[in-house]
């Protein structure tokens, strides 16, 4: 009877519970936790507050102290579920027991499943398993506070509704984790793309590195950072409208897009020359124009289709037959634009692209898919096109990436998460420290130390992924670089025994710095890891 009224009486506590009681973000929904290690539940309610923790049969009292933080430590489990969770008046459905991953880094850690569907778009169309979930931490900075919470996201399943905005690498991995474990996987997806290897280390990790420190006290005023988006916002505004009235193609009274412009007295060149996009000698900022005229047959007239325009240098925006189809604000993702039913025409059809440079050469990527295709029916679209320069413009304004400064992503990103426990952690970053290759390995293994720390678990294995190859094979000052890039890698990795290097050089491609193959790639850091599993 004792036991009766005891457990009558926690749950009294947990339906009365006051509504102050509140979880950070990621104790929600469909979370996983890490199996095998005691679990941390952990919040803030009001001062004093009292109530209960209720889970597996089994209910915990909780007070909340001055300020009105609480903490509680469950015992251990062993992988399974789903089970429910209470937490004062707050429920928690569908709580997965298993392996969680932390995967951080930049672009090729963030890059989604739905950018590499030119390589594996049926397989992923054939595959759901809930046991597998995704969790995204919010993109966000500070550079004064370490932050004991996040903007509120979602753990996702497997499916295919959630499957495209998956990381593409932990997206494999996870697959290659499930099929060898049985067990569900967990996957914290912090990450955010062109961002340094020092946005992710704490100040106190930083000490060694006074320089990095000092660039972080810069941004510590509030209102300064604010002035900056300010005028550079106006900057922007300001180029843009230059740019827009200045384009003849845009302002003038017959537009350049439109399918029955007259463009015989446009240059004819070839798409992937320099003999566009400069004056002669230096590449020419702004808006550059290119037309190309393409035939169609009753097979594809009328119907959907699907314009690739591989990769363009920087921006561009894109009509057919003078409607538009679709734009991209900078270079490097896959330009995959779909022409609506109706719009192709038997006969003579048009393509014109408006190519904005910020500053550089102005061109079109090579070596990658440059077609319309329908059905089973390709029309290629390399070779000649038509060109001429609409507005020619200065460097465009500077942006400033905050995101890309020290400290602030671990006081935003990574700090938040500190009382949860990892299988491990899946690092892909270093493009943006090649520059700076020289001091990464001492960065790099302070960082694995300051997580370990923030962690608290000094056996947290990294599996760290080598830089992908990349640039084309005359650039032989471009490519040293990438490789004494991941020499530092491999040093951080051999001197650490709990850190692991995934061979990745082989998977790249020269003319992009997100390479498709994410499978193997992911593969084999599941090959890695799995050691450490059994």
């Amino acid at each position: 009877m004792k036991k009766i009224a005891i457990i009558s009486l926690l749950s009294l506590m947990c339906v009365q519970a006051a509504a102050a009681v509140r979880l950070p973000a990621i104790l929600c929904d469909g979370m996983v936790i890490q199996r095998n290690e005691p679990i941390r539940i952990w919040g803030w309610a009001d001062s004093h507050e009292r109530f209960g923790v209720c889970w597996k049969e089994a209910c915990y009292p909780v007070a909340a102290d001055e300020d009105g933080r609480w903490e509680i430590t469950l015992p251990a489990c062993q992988a399974g579920g789903p089970y429910t969770m209470t937490v004062g008046d707050i429920k928690l459905n569908d709580i997965l027991i298993g392996d969680v991953f932390l995967c951080s880094g930049q672009s090729n850690m963030e890059l989604p499943v739905r950018r590499v569907l030119d390589m594996f778009a049926d397989e992923i169309a054939q595959y759901e398993n809930t046991d597998i979930r995704h969790y995204i931490v919010p993109k966000v900075f500070d550079f004064n506070t370490e932050m004991e919470d996040t903007p509120a996201s979602a753990w996702k399943p497997c499916t295919q509704e959630n499957v495209m905005e998956f990381s593409a690498l932990a997206y494999f991995f996870a697959k290659e984790i499930y099929r060898s474990t049985g067990v569900p996987v967990g996957l914290v997806n912090a990450s955010w793309g062109g961002t340094p290897v020092e946005a992710w280390m704490s100040e106190d990790a930083l000490q060694p590195f006074p320089k990095h420190i000092n660039e972080k006290r810069i941004y510590e005023d509030r209102e300064y950072c604010k002035l900056i988006k300010e005028f550079e916002g106006q900057a922007f505004h300001r180029w843009n409208t230059s740019l827009y009235n200045g384009d003849p193609g845009y302002s003038g009274e017959v537009k350049w897009f439109d399918p029955d412009f007259d463009d015989r007295e446009w240059k004819s060149v070839d798409m992937f020359s320099k003999d566009w996009g400069n004056d002669g000698l230096n590449p020419t900022g702004g808006s550059h124009w290119l037309r190309k005229s393409f035939k169609a047959g009753k097979d594809v007239a009328g119907k959907e289709a699907v314009l690739r325009l591989g990769c363009i240098v920087d921006a561009d925006s894109v009509y057919v037959n003078g409607q538009f189809v679709g734009t991209t604000g900078y270079q490097y993702p896959p330009r995959i634009y779909r022409i609506p039913a109706g719009l192709l025409k038997e006969g003579e059809n048009n393509v014109t692209v408006r190519v904005i440079s910020n500053g550089g050469q102005p061109s079109f990527v090579q070596e990658k898919p440059y077609k319309i295709v329908c059905g089973k029916k390709v029309i290629k679209l390399e070779g000649k096109w038509k060109y001429h320069l609409g507005a020619p413009m200065p460097q465009a304004p500077s942006m400033m990436f905050f995101c890309y400064k020290p400290v602030c992503l671990y006081n935003a990103m990574i700090s938040p998460l500190r009382n949860l426990r990892f299988q491990a952690v899946l690092w892909y970053q270093g493009e943006s420290n090649v520059d700076r290759r020289n001091e990464y390995s001492d960065l790099l293994t302070g960082m694995m130390r300051d997580w370990r720390r923030t962690f608290e678990d000094q056996d947290l294995p990294f599996y760290i992924v080598e830089l992908a190859d990349f640039l084309h094979k005359k650039d032989d000052a471009g490519r040293a670089a990438w490789q004494e890039m991941r020499e530092q890698q491999a040093k951080a990795a051999k001197a650490d025994p709990h850190a692991s290097l995934i061979k990745n050089r082989d998977l790249g491609e020269w003319n992009d710095i997100h390479p498709l193959n994410k499978k193997t790639l992911g593969q084999r850091v599941a090959k890695s890891a799995l050691k450490d599993l059994n």
